[in-house]
């Protein structure tokens, strides 16, 4: 940060004073008053001094602080309270810090008009009315109306868009009787094709209607097995009593009941009622799958994708999205199932059952499995996050704008000429200086060009590790005149990033100016804060904390972290394995050669079992035992 912020940061230090050490909620703001944060606190004093202290670890923080003129808080008298705020005012601001959905729109939902003297069943994404009951919400449209489709087939219910039943529902709400307001109506398709009970037609009466209105909310909540035995009883006493017509109708609905429960792909406990939520982060989004479980059936699949990530703590990302969904969220499970249980679950799990409202007392529990199917079906939701957040990616070409974003951002802050489209990183892995290796892995566009990646044995022989030597040497033979000819190299990079600091900068660019290599820009990357070290200044630079950039180098430096410590590995297992080899009596060059020749490797020697290495023509039984014992 620089001084004009740390001297501001000093002001809010000082107002901060005044501030009360009681349970509230927190907003920051900008010069404008616009509001870019919304916190909740036990004691709001102690949680907004971490912040202007550069205490609190989360990665926006920074950034945050840096753009916050003045703040303002409110008072509660609980946590419980707190929660309930924090979230009203997210809703009312939409602070650009805080966890947001990323298609922030209205969610489909079933609802049934239950003000209505015949209540109807209706798709909708309006909001929430009086004397309306809603479902859902579904993410996935073509979802809501299929469930709601199929519900009319087991339970017909009259729709909302059915034109006889407005003129009905039209004529009743004028005050006229039952009698009259019929000779408004026609019998409708629907009623004619089985998905309608016939109130336009006089074939249902109120009562009756009302019943399967019931048991509508009933299959809507999850609650079908029931239906199972019902519609079996129905069955058997309409075949009793010859009405066959009656029977077949029946035994439609109880068919479509039956795919409807083999569809079900994974197989659960009868009794487990639950939520399993799954999310799966990249650096700025993440994506989230809820599954609803109801009698052990997974209810409804739900996708979310939302506006931060890595970027900010799992408490914070979890507990938001609670909020947000349970918020709208027509059913509350007893059970929620997490990956982590956050700070304020006690807060949370008190909202939630509030929300449930439960006769007999049930409370809501956010639990965290270590096994079972509690645990797999957690696995579950998180694989199908993941496959949501990619679908979600390529929909959205969202790698591409990340790779553009983050390019810009790097020829600006490294006051480039041009876009570095070719980036080339290099780091050492040694081990005191033995099994030295480097690597060399390349991003074009922003992307990993796997292909052009690189490993370089070091040839310089040190009792010790010198990292500055070695990546002197690596430069040395990648831009040497012969490979710069060599087309396993490809073009030259616009940008070179050496995994150290200055000293690692220094010698690099001292090679390159040996070998009169003047077009490639270079920087040498810090461990210590991820700093940019450039020739041109002598302060490093350092990118915005949560930038695109700032991942992007973070990217190609555990890319080349991880490529260059893979290889060292390997030879260091093949070193180890040769020098125990050595010690062998008996085992000489020729009777080595023959175990190349019967394993292929020493990886493979190694898992061999002593009858393998026995059968070995030429390896006496001895030999056999002395190389086994050794290598194990």
């Amino acid at each position: 940060m620089t001084n004009t912020h740390l001297t501001h940061l000093e002001g809010l230090k000082k107002q901060l004073e005044a501030v009360p050490r009681e349970p509230g909620v927190y907003l920051w703001k900008d010069a404008d008053g616009t509001v870019l944060y919304v916190g909740k606190a036990k004691q709001l004093r102690a949680r907004m001094r971490q912040y202007v202290n550069l205490q609190d670890e989360r990665a926006t923080i920074p950034a945050l602080m840096a753009g916050t003129r003045s703040f303002d808080y409110l008072v509660t008298t609980s946590e419980h309270e707190s929660l309930i705020l924090e979230k009203n005012l997210i809703n009312q601001f939409s602070p650009p810090f805080n966890v947001g959905f990323k298609d922030d729109k209205s969610y489909p939902f079933i609802a049934l008009t239950l003000g209505d003297a015949y209540p109807a069943i209706k798709y909708t994404r309006e909001k929430p009315q009086a004397g309306t009951r809603y479902f859902g919400p579904y993410t996935d449209a073509r979802a809501a109306h299929e469930t709601m489709d199929t519900a009319r087939r087991i339970v017909p219910l009259c729709k909302a868009a059915c034109v006889e039943w407005k003129r009905l529902n039209k004529a009743l709400a004028s005050g006229k009787t039952p009698e009259t307001a019929l000779s408004y109506a026609r019998p409708c398709f629907d009623y004619h094709v089985g998905l309608g009970p016939g109130p336009c037609a006089g074939a249902c009466s109120p009562l009756a209607y009302q019943q399967s209105v019931q048991q509508i909310i009933r299959f809507l909540s999850g609650h079908r097995r029931e239906f199972i035995t019902a519609l079996e009883d129905e069955i058997d006493e309409a075949a009793s009593n010859l009405d066959f017509e009656r029977a077949a109708r029946t035994k439609k609905r109880l068919e479509t009941l039956l795919r409807l429960k083999d569809k079900q792909n994974v197989v659960l406990s009868p009794r487990l009622n639950a939520d399993a939520i799954g999310f799966y982060r990249e650096e700025t989004i993440t994506g989230v799958q809820v599954l609803s479980v109801r009698e052990g059936v997974v209810l409804l699949k739900n996708e979310f994708i939302l506006d931060k990530g890595l970027d900010v703590a799992d408490d914070e990302l979890v507990s938001t999205f609670l909020l947000r969904y349970y918020e709208q969220a027509s059913q509350i499970p007893k059970g929620v199932i997490l990956r982590t249980r956050p700070a304020d679950a006690e807060v949370l799990e008190a909202w939630l059952t509030d929300k449930l409202a439960s006769v007999h007392g049930a409370r809501v529990r956010l639990q965290v499995p270590l096994m079972g199917e509690k645990q797999e079906l957690l696995k579950l939701a998180e694989q199908n996050a993941r496959y949501a957040l990619s679908r979600y990616m390529v929909r959205s070409s969202y790698i591409e704008d990340r790779a553009n974003s983050a390019l810009l951002e790097l020829e600006s802050a490294l006051a480039l000429d041009t876009p570095p489209m070719r980036i080339e990183c290099y780091d050492i892995s040694t081990f005191h200086g033995a099994y030295s290796v480097a690597s060399m892995v390349v991003f074009e566009g922003g992307r990993p060009a796997k292909k052009e990646y690189r490993h370089f044995k070091i040839k310089m022989q040190s009792e010790e590790s010198n990292d500055v030597a070695m990546m002197a040497e690596v430069i040395r033979r990648r831009f040497s005149a012969r490979n710069q000819e060599n087309t396993r190299f490809a073009r030259r990079p616009d940008l070179i990033i050496v995994d150290g600091g200055k000293p690692q900068l220094g010698a690099t660019l001292a090679i390159l100016r040996e070998l009169e290599v003047t077009d490639v820009s270079v920087a040498g990357l810090a461990k210590r804060d991820e700093e940019l070290f450039v020739a041109w200044q002598n302060e490093p630079v350092i990118l915005p904390s949560g930038s695109m950039g700032l991942y992007l180098v973070k990217q190609i430096r555990d890319e080349a972290h991880r490529f260059a410590i893979t290889f060292h590995r390997k030879l260091r297992g093949r070193g180890m394995t040769s020098s125990v080899l050595d010690s062998i009596p008996g085992l000489g060059p020729k009777r080595r050669k023959l175990l190349n020749r019967a394993f292929g490797s020493q990886k493979a020697l190694k898992a061999a079992s002593l009858e393998d290495i026995t059968a070995v023509k030429g390896i006496p039984d001895d030999v056999a035992k002395s190389i086994h014992s050794a290598l194990h």
